[in-house]
């Protein structure tokens, strides 16, 4: 099995999941192991796909055409920023932090981080995101480099949030529970008391008739 690290090398890092996997990465591992063919790749091209044919000891030619006809130059997206709400879901949807805003505020796009990966315009409710083509040239190794960097820091910052928002949850779970726990004891000695309470006050009506 050739390595994953090889393979994923040699990928656009545009994340935009054309191949069918969340991101290049799985798509790499895919290859590795002879799951995938090596056409899954649009932002690649020929260029990305003769890579990995020369790579894995494929011959890419059967491939080409298909590919061909799915590939798509390097694109960055725009947003129209008098038209946006600030609703923060292109932000959400990001897979490398390239759109800068906040809520209920304009945002934009860093253009020079954008992979044209398109995921940011479906989740749009506005749309005021457009496509620009930049141009047919392959994806240069610092730009997809820098790409899977930025990819890779943002997994890392949501795994980082999903974490802190498990442990608070667990945290609030076990004080709940520990409340609970103190709520049904109290309860039970207020039983207690309340029986005791019962028992002197029987007790005490018993004296009274007897003494009657």
């Amino acid at each position: 099995m050739k390595n994953t690290n090889d393979i994923d090398a040699l990928l656009p890092q545009t994340q935009c999941g054309e191949c069918g996997y969340a991101a290049c990465r799985p798509y790499a591992e895919a290859l590795a192991s002879g799951e995938e063919t090596i056409d899954g790749c649009p932002p690649g091209g020929i260029t990305t796909l003769k890579a990995l044919g020369q790579l894995l000891k494929v011959d890419p030619t059967p491939y080409i055409e298909h590919l061909r006809a799915k590939y798509r130059p390097r694109q960055v997206v725009t947003i129209r920023e008098d038209e946006c709400i600030g609703c923060t879901k292109c932000i959400q949807s990001c897979p490398v932090d390239a759109i800068l805003g906040s809520g209920k505020l304009m945002h934009s796009v860093i253009a020079d981080e954008c992979t044209g990966c398109e995921l940011c315009i479906e989740p749009c409710p506005v749309d005021c995101i457009d496509i620009k083509v930049i141009d047919d040239a392959p994806i240069s190794k610092e730009t997809s480099n820098r790409a899977r960097q930025r990819y890779e820091n943002r997994q890392q910052r949501l795994n980082r949030q999903y974490e802190a928002g498990r442990q608070h949850y667990q945290t609030a779970r076990l004080a709940n529970s520990e409340a609970t726990k103190e709520s049904s004891l109290l309860t039970a000695q207020q039983k207690e008391i309340n029986a005791a309470l019962e028992r002197v006050r029987a007790k005490t009506f018993q004296v009274w008739d007897e003494d009657e």
